[in-house]
């Protein structure tokens, strides 16, 4: 599989990442050590987790589970070098952690520490914030997105603070990179700005939401990460599951992720499925598997790290893996491109 750069740090990624947040939920431990051993057989070498993780729901009894998993797994393999791991600090508002504090100095150190034990390891390669403290227009935000109740001198002193508190984390080698998600152009450059000026860590890569259903990230966000060497790790590239097909017509299956989340975190409108059938469309035209399709597309994206996708089943992981060699043709780009200019931002 294909390895492309972190950002500047030196460390090379698949172009696939394997997202963990059903383990401990919708999986069980011994699923979730399938999914990784399939996984690094097939070219992976990064896994993405959280804190807060599992999802589907989020309970304040499970929180922290999926880490635990993953720490099993390194515990029972000895495989920890041939990973390289990502994992996130939730965010204000959190309230099954640290009674949803605000990210900051007070809380860096006892996070990082809780993810170094429940993961059993003694590094994280990539330390990420799950969301800023002063709020994101992700997760459906944008169509209300009001930036005027911020307060720039606060943010940028939590910035500071927070900067100060990672530099000693990588100083005693308990994280080697830092990455943000669910932020803006605006604030990862403010990050990139004053991590720079005071040499405190820089920013690697960006968590955000990309799939052919969502494309905020195309413009300023996308500038900013080719200028900067901060590649996006997408996340829902399969658009929590919408892009495989498997909802079209009133479908529900069973244990898929809508029956325990009718929405999909607001993802289902009265427009999504329209959409949705334009790509279904373009993919059966061209013989395609629409999942290989929606994945091998962000990875055609000029600005993707590595598309972070899920799954529930060993089939569905390696149908997401069959992704990492297919081409599309330029035909196909082109009617991709044309569906979009037809049904944009559906959600």
């Amino acid at each position: 599989m294909k390895r492309v750069p972190l950002g500047r740090t030196g460390l090379e990624v698949s172009a696939l990442c394997l997202g963990s947040m059903t383990w401990g939920s919708q999986n069980t431990p011994e699923e979730g050590h399938a999914q990784i051993d399939r996984a690094l057989e097939r070219g992976v070498n990064f896994i993405d987790t959280a804190e807060m993780y599992p999802v589907n729901p989020t309970l304040k009894e499970t929180t922290g589970r999926t880490e635990e998993i993953i720490g099993q797994w390194f515990a029972k393999t000895g495989r920890r070098d041939e990973v390289i791991l990502a994992t996130k600090h939730s965010g204000e508002g959190f309230m099954h952690a640290r009674d949803g504090a605000p990210i900051s100095s007070t809380t860096i150190l006892e996070t990082v520490e809780g993810s170094l034990r429940r993961l059993q390891t003694d590094h994280i390669d990539l330390y990420q914030l799950h969301w800023p403290n002063r709020g994101s227009y992700m997760f459906r935000k944008n169509w209300s997105f009001d930036p005027s109740g911020q307060s720039r001198t606060e943010t940028i002193a939590n910035m500071e603070d927070t900067l100060e508190a990672l530099q000693k984390q990588v100083d005693k080698g308990n994280i080697g990179h830092f990455g943000l998600s669910n932020e803006s152009a605006w604030g990862t450059a403010q990050w990139l700005r004053i991590g720079e000026a005071r040499g405190w860590p820089r920013v690697a890569s960006i968590q955000n939401e990309y799939s052919l259903l969502c494309r905020l990230y195309d413009t300023d966000m996308a500038e900013l990460s080719v200028n900067e060497d901060v590649g996006l790790l997408a996340f829902s590239p399969l658009a929590a599951g919408l892009l495989s097909g498997k909802y079209q017509g009133g479908a529900m299956p069973g244990t898929s992720r809508m029956a325990l989340n009718s929405t999909l975190g607001g993802r289902v409108t009265d427009r999504v499925f329209d959409a949705v059938d334009a790509y279904l469309q373009i993919a059966g035209r061209h013989g395609l598997h629409p999942v290989e399709m929606a994945l091998a597309w962000c990875l055609t994206r000029p600005f993707m790290c590595s598309a972070i996708f899920g799954a529930t089943t060993l089939e569905q992981l390696d149908t997401a893996l069959n992704s990492a060699d297919l081409v599309l043709s330029d035909e196909v780009v082109t009617e991709i491109d044309t569906a979009h200019r037809a049904h944009p931002m559906p959600f």
